[in-house]
């Protein structure tokens, strides 16, 4: 299956979501919170509703409970744009729900209530829609889908059926929460990375993927494992993106920040964007920067996502290039 249509996708991107419950009193701990918001959440989910909100075809294969927080998610993906045909229901365990602290500028520690397993982490590989992630401009998946069968399985199946054609792209996205031990995390991606052509990580990720966090030697190393895009985030000292070619560092946009934990995957559907453009590396960075910031100064995720004249204003503000 591909589109509705018989198109291919801009991007089909596969693995965790769920419901963030976040606070709406900042600076105290969650036994001191008295009024919280819900919003669609999960890593691969917001990365695809950041590339819809840039108008991109875009598609999830995720599991969710059968209750009504997976109702939640499958009608906000649809008010979102993003198809939810490859999502469904799995019996057992419930649509995970993920609680954060807001201690701005950067401090938000996460409580992921998806144990012992999620539905996410139950995708089975014999119900991948292959055709789509065969034909998808962009493939996106996450080092969490590799914590545990049967996703560890379904991920790498998605891989082979895809022969490593660009764009396939994998966030380093480590939970230690979710895994026994950094070790075989490491493990897992060092197979992971045979089947990609991008990897997209900040410097602890890089250092459990590739044993360095020193930006320019993670690169390296992520390059010689074969991936034609290398990019490290540096926090407050930018980004990098290397290729064989050429290497980019951009600092980051300066904003107030509320909340940064859906700045990653604002970059990241930028950087979707970006790549399907074919942009120059120096614009993408800039471009994914500026998206990720107007998410970080808010406190939502999903719904912050900012759409491509919102990133070119804010650009064109900067006297920068949209």
């Amino acid at each position: 299956m591909l589109t509705a249509g018989g198109a291919a996708y801009d991007l089909v991107a596969m693995g965790r979501c769920g419901v963030d419950i976040y606070p709406l009193d900042h600076g105290v701990g969650l036994e001191d919170v008295k009024r919280f918001e819900k919003f669609l959440g999960g890593s691969a989910t917001n990365v695809a509703v950041a590339a819809a909100r840039h108008g991109r075809r875009a598609a999830l294969i995720t599991r969710t409970g059968r209750d009504p927080f997976g109702r939640y998610i499958r009608r906000s993906l649809r008010d979102f744009g993003v198809d939810d045909a490859f999502v469904a229901e799995v019996d057992g365990p419930p649509t995970p729900v993920t609680f954060c602290e807001i201690f701005p500028p950067d401090d938000f520690p996460l409580y992921f209530y998806r144990y012992p397993t999620a539905p996410d982490l139950m995708i089975e590989a014999e119900e991948l829609p292959l055709d789509a992630i065969r034909a998808t401009r962009v493939f996106w998946a996450t080092v969490t889908g590799l914590s545990q069968e049967p996703s560890r399985t379904a991920h790498f199946a998605a891989w082979q059926a895809r022969g490593r054609r660009s764009h396939t792209v994998l966030d380093l996205d480590y939970r230690p929460m979710f895994w026994p031990h950094p070790a075989e995390a490491g493990d897992q991606v060092a197979k992971a990375l045979e089947h990609v052509t991008v990897a997209v990580g900040n410097r602890e990720e890089c250092e459990v993927a590739v044993g360095e966090t020193e930006p320019q030697r993670a690169a390296d190393a992520l390059l010689e494992r074969g991936v034609q895009l290398a990019i490290v985030k540096q926090g407050p000292k930018g980004v990098l993106a290397a290729t064989a070619d050429e290497r980019v560092e951009v600092r980051p946009f300066p904003v107030t920040v509320v909340n940064g934990l859906g700045a990653g995957d604002a970059f990241g559907g930028a950087l979707v964007h970006g790549l399907l453009n074919g942009w120059e590396l120096g614009r993408i960075l800039r471009f994914a920067n500026v998206a990720g910031g107007i998410v970080a100064s808010k406190l939502e995720c999903s719904s912050a996502m900012p759409t491509t004249a919102e990133v070119k204003a804010v650009l064109a503000t900067a006297g920068q290039e949209g």
